[in-house]
């Protein structure tokens, strides 16, 4: 029989040990392997965009920043500094306010050894993307010595990306200004080619904040960017964002890339999704998640004014009303394409801007627009700008001045458009 002393001593270290043991609650668990999406930032693409741009020291001093947090609630404040701080240095960038690139850059020499490669012009959306994924693999990987468990990686994952958005930035003034809403996103396909920039992200970047005159006075532009990533609209990102600005704005649009040479106007979107992979390289296909999904529309439609934005000369890129869809008629069971919208009772295969995550934001902002009262009363819908396209021969350069020039003159003509749009419906 053991001695009670010996009892004592055994329970003793017992609850010692349990007492340094975290409990399951906060558990941590190792910390998990970086993405598909943050494992491309080590290509050469990539670092070179990043080093070009001046935006190589993003990563490291969030790296820095963070290894000095001394608990969870230190580590949020930092991410949502650096996350905050990231956002309004790209939209500093991209407006021309603050160095055009880093004093540390380097000069480096173009194949061939002609020249030299200079920083990237300041209309790039691309800085932006890259740094923030260096940011977010920093977090997944991180593992600081007071442990972080699943939930509060997932909280500061989640509060970087919104910060980073600027979906925690959209700051409209009171008094009778007028309010517009616009949202872009990440570069996307980037397997098919890593350089591949997106021009409604730098759209964004370049409207955000900005002061437009319409005829019936001043309007200011709130801009945010969404991923390119099928999960983050199931979890609910689109209505997160938009849901506290909508009741509270005169237009909204949401903005992606499309077709080449060619801007549109979608009239209607669908509530399906087409599979297509994603910056994950993940498909998903079937009905659009929503909440309350008894309640789900397989169309919405547009209400920005079409016809005066197609009318009106903005830019060098024509500008379409485009109405076609893709639906499996009532009673049928094969999908027909209809040139002029949907018919009655029918069921979506494809929006006009697709069955991609373009034609879901259009089909989540509209629903939601709706689903608030709000369909007659607020113009609000989605444009498509044309594919952003390299120089002729341009097959390994990261810009080109076609490439720029193609960019600026998209972003003007999207400006342009958000114009016309507004005269068109404060006159109304």
């Amino acid at each position: 029989m053991t001695s009670l002393r010996v009892r004592i001593g055994v329970l003793g270290i017992a609850l010692f040990a349990g007492a340094l043991a975290p409990t399951s609650a906060h558990a941590t668990t190792a910390a998990p392997s970086p993405t598909v999406e943050e494992q491309r930032l080590d290509k050469a693409v990539p670092q070179e965009i990043l080093r070009r741009s001046g935006f190589d020291d993003v990563a490291p001093e969030f790296t820095r920043a963070l290894g000095g947090a001394h608990s969870y609630a230190q580590a949020r404040r930092i991410v949502v500094r650096e996350g905050s701080a990231l956002w309004r240095r790209a939209v500093d960038r991209a407006q021309g306010r603050g160095p055009a690139e880093s004093r540390r850059r380097e000069a480096l020499p173009l194949k061939g050894g002609g020249g030299r490669r200079v920083g990237l012009s300041r209309d790039d959306d691309r800085p932006l993307y890259w740094a923030r994924l260096g940011m977010t693999r920093e977090v997944r990987t991180w593992e600081p010595g007071f442990g972080v468990n699943d939930t509060q990686r997932g909280a500061l994952l989640d509060v970087l990306e919104r910060t980073s958005r600027g979906q925690r930035d959209l700051r409209f003034p009171g008094g009778h200004m007028k309010r517009i809403l616009l949202t872009g996103f990440d570069p996307f396909t980037l397997d098919r080619d890593i350089r591949i920039s997106n021009p409604s992200g730098a759209s964004a970047l370049a409207l955000d904040g900005t002061v437009i005159q319409t005829d019936e006075g001043p309007a200011r532009v709130e801009t945010a960017v969404f991923p390119v990533r099928w999960d983050d609209f199931e979890q609910g990102t689109v209505e997160r964002t938009l849901r506290p600005y909508l009741p509270k704005v005169d237009l909204f649009t949401t903005v992606s890339q499309g077709r080449i040479g060619r801007f549109d106007v979608e009239r209607t979107n669908g509530a399906w999704r087409g599979g297509y992979p994603d910056n994950e390289n993940l498909s998903r296909t079937g009905t659009v998640p929503v909440t309350d999904p008894a309640s789900l529309p397989q169309w919405t439609t547009t209400t920005l004014p079409y016809a005066a934005i197609v009318a009106a000369s903005t830019g060098r890129f024509p500008v379409y009303d485009h109405t076609e869809v893709t639906e499996i008629p009532a009673g049928g069971t094969d999908p027909v394409v209809r040139a002029d919208g949907p018919t009655a009772g029918s069921t979506a295969r494809a929006g006009g801007g697709g069955n991609y995550l373009s034609n879901e934001i259009a089909y989540r902002a509209t629903l939601l627009r709706d689903r608030l009262g709000l369909h007659d009363t607020l113009p609000g819908g989605h444009v498509h700008t044309p594919v952003l396209e390299f120089g002729a021969g341009n097959t390994t350069e990261v810009t080109d001045p076609d490439f720029v020039r193609n960019r600026v003159d998209i972003i003007d003509q999207v400006r342009a458009i958000v114009t016309v749009a507004a005269d068109a419906s404060f006159r109304d």
